[in-house]
């Protein structure tokens, strides 16, 4: 069975939360896209995990993890990834987690490109809202094939190869020198880089793909794990406020490394609420007042899993979650936080926007969306806890409604709530499928 887990909207809907419960029932978990620059928070009782490029299925000593094809990888973040994960307890052998020799490498000078790139934009206020780790520029390099990919570690001694990284640095540095004035990085030193990385990683690296298509021969189970969300997609996104790698699920097994398999599930997860992190149209944001808006965050710990940002947050966006819905063709949806919402004494929802006088409710990223102002519904809140509801009959009527009123206007069942940040902390609602969790 192969099973995509996916963001419906910007990113931090709480994938993290839904793939380690998902992770119990798996075999196999794999990162199909991104790099470091986003993360998924995880809490169990060893405490709470901040993984930016290990899947969350690491925290499960019986599921083997994978960095798929389709990611870029920052060899040092990694290290220090595992370190962390392995200080508390956990340990990773390449028999628990495994690389693609097909992934790319983000190489060191990709993030200081992102760095300096960054600055300059922000001098004129033009900013992207980079977290600066060299993402774009990792993938830039990999289309223009002026990068290396893990598998190449393990032929650093061929002639062939060292001319390759030799073409790629005078290219690097004739960049570098010529936008930014900086000092030219040498190759000795690049060399030596590359061998200690290869020397610590060669045991994980392997071919990724035949591993998987061998697994799903064999009926084992498999968790494609998506990075951010729908309106961060390349292709289908909030252009240029984007991430620079596919996020949709349709791209789960080209960039897992089995292209030729079908998706069995695809789990939508959204939040209860709306979250964003970084700079480009955001609608929600301008709902309510600020007062607001700082209540919901500070309720929710809404600050970035990898840099620590503020969110920006608001109502729950339906015009924007039917969009990214359809984006991610999801047949099941996880919602995640309904618990933040139980302190106010009404919920609002946006139904629609308002542009140049008109209600609109779809939603187009071509469109301008700055000029979108939000149309609300006001929900009566539940105003008691639901961190111990256990089944959708021990949720308040005042929070069922709202769950249904988002059924409703997203025209879609939902399967999962979560009601708390620990694993037992969830619900299956009247909608859930067995298969859900992988049984």
């Amino acid at each position: 069975m192969l099973t995509a887990v996916t963001g419906i909207n910007w990113g931090d809907e709480g994938k993290g939360r839904v793939i380690d419960l998902l992770a119990e029932h798996a075999d196999i978990v794999v990162r199909y896209q991104g790099g470091n620059n986003a993360g998924h928070t995880v809490v169990t009782d060893q405490g709470k995990f901040v993984l930016n490029l290990l899947p969350s299925g690491i925290l499960h000593p019986d599921v083997v993890c994978v960095l798929g094809d389709g990611m870029v990888v920052d060899l040092e973040h990694l290290e220090r990834e595992i370190a962390q994960i392995e200080s508390n307890g956990i340990s990773i052998s390449p028999e628990h987690l495994k690389l693609s020799s097909r992934a790319t490498i983000s190489m060191p000078w990709h993030r200081v490109q992102d760095e300096l790139e960054e600055d300059r934009l922000a001098k004129s206020g033009s900013a992207f809202g980079s977290t600066r780790r060299g993402i774009a520029y990792a993938y830039s390099d990999k289309y223009r094939k002026k990068t290396l990919r893990l598998g190449d570690l393990l032929h650093l001694e061929e002639p062939g190869m060292q001319n390759r990284l030799k073409m790629m640095l005078e290219s690097k540095n004739m960049e570098l020198a010529g936008c930014y004035h900086q000092e030219p990085m040498s190759y000795s030193a690049l060399l030596t880089w590359c061998k200690k990385e290869a020397q610590h990683f060669a045991p994980y690296i392997c071919d990724t793909g035949s591993y998987l298509e061998q697994a799903l021969q064999h009926g084992k189970k498999v968790l494609l794990e998506a990075q951010l969300g729908a309106m961060r997609d390349i292709d289908y996104g909030i252009f240029p406020y984007t991430s620079s790698s596919s996020t949709i699920s349709a791209y789960g097994p080209i960039g897992a490394g089995i292209p030729g398999a079908h998706l069995d599930h695809v789990v939508g997860v959204l939040k209860a609420y709306s979250t964003c992190v970084g700079a480009g149209p955001f609608v929600a944001e301008h709902a309510l007042s600020e007062t607001w808006m700082e209540s919901l965050r500070k309720a929710g710990g809404e600050y970035g899993a990898a840099t620590g940002r503020p969110r920006r947050v608001g109502p729950f966006d339906a015009v924007a979650s039917r969009y990214g819905l359809k984006c991610q063709n999801a047949d099941q949806i996880a919602l995640t936080k309904l618990d933040v919402l139980s302190q106010f004494d009404e919920i609002p929802i946006i139904v629609g926007y308002k542009k140049d006088g008109q209600f609109v409710d779809h939603f187009n990223p071509m469109d301008n969306l700055e000029l979108c102002e939000p149309v609300l519904k006001y929900i009566p809140g539940w105003k008691e806890d639901i961190s111990s509801c256990t089944s959708w009959e021990q949720l308040p009527e005042n929070a069922r409604s709202y769950i249904l009123q988002i059924e409703e206007l997203l025209n879609h069942e939902i399967s999962f709530i979560s009601v708390g940040a620990k694993r037992e902390q969830y619900l299956l609602t009247h909608g859930a499928k067995e298969m859900f969790l992988c049984h």
